[in-house]
C-alpha cells in the first residue's frame, strides 16, 4: 500500500498514489491510470488496506443491483438478499434456500463483464443448484459468452503488484 504500486478496478490497472494529510481517508480515480489514495500520516498498510476495500465494496454496491434486477427479470428469479464479502476460493455462493447471495469483494477488480457473469451464475442457481448439464445449457441460453467471461475472470491477477 504504497506509491508505485498496481492497483486494479474494473479490469484496468491502475498505479497508485498515497497522500498523506489531515481528514477524511478517501479514494479517487485520477485519469485512466492512477488510483489516489489519500489518508492521514501513519496509518499502517493494513489500515490503508481497508480504506481501500470500503472503497470496493461502495463501487460494487453501486454495480451490482442494475445487474440484479436485469437479471432476474431476464432468468425469471427472485432473489430475496445480497451481500458482499472477501472470498478466498469462490467468486460468488449461493444459498438457494435462503434465495442469497454473497459475490466476493474481489470482483470489483475484474472487468464489469466478468461481475456479470457472476451475476448470472450466481442467479441461475436459483433455477438450477448444481453444476451440471442443465445449468450449462441455461447459461448457454441465457449468456452465451459466458465461458469466455469465465475464463478472464481466471486469468487476470486478483491483488496488487509492483508497477512495472
Amino acid at each position: 500500500m504504497v506509491s508505485g504500486e498496481s492497483h486494479y478496478f474494473l479490469g484496468q490497472r491502475y498505479r497508485l498514489r498515497v497522500h498523506e494529510q489531515p481528514g477524511r481517508s478517501r479514494v479517487a480515480l485520477k485519469g485512466k491510470a492512477t488510483l489516489d489514495l489519500f489518508v492521514s500520516p501513519g496509518l499502517t498498510a493494513g489500515q490503508r488496506e481497508l480504506v481501500l476495500n470500503k472503497w470496493y465494496r461502495a463501487q460494487l454496491r453501486t454495480l451490482i443491483p442494475s445487474l440484479l434486477e436485469k437479471w432476474q427479470a431476464e432468468l425469471g428469479v427472485v432473489l430475496a438478499a445480497w451481500g458482499i464479502k472477501k472470498m478466498k476460493t469462490k467468486w460468488g455462493s449461493c444459498n438457494t434456500e435462503a434465495r442469497r447471495v454473497w459475490f466476493n469483494l474481489e470482483l470489483a477488480k475484474k472487468p464489469v463483464q466478468c461481475l456479470e457473469y457472476i451475476v448470472v451464475h450466481e442467479l441461475t442457481h436459483l433455477l438450477e443448484r448444481h453444476h451440471n448439464d442443465r445449468m450449462v445449457a441455461l447459461l448457454d441460453r441465457h449468456l452465451p459468452q459466458w465461458r469466455a467471461h469465465r475464463d478472464r475472470l481466471n486469468e487476470m491477477p486478483l491483488a496488487h503488484e509492483d508497477w512495472m
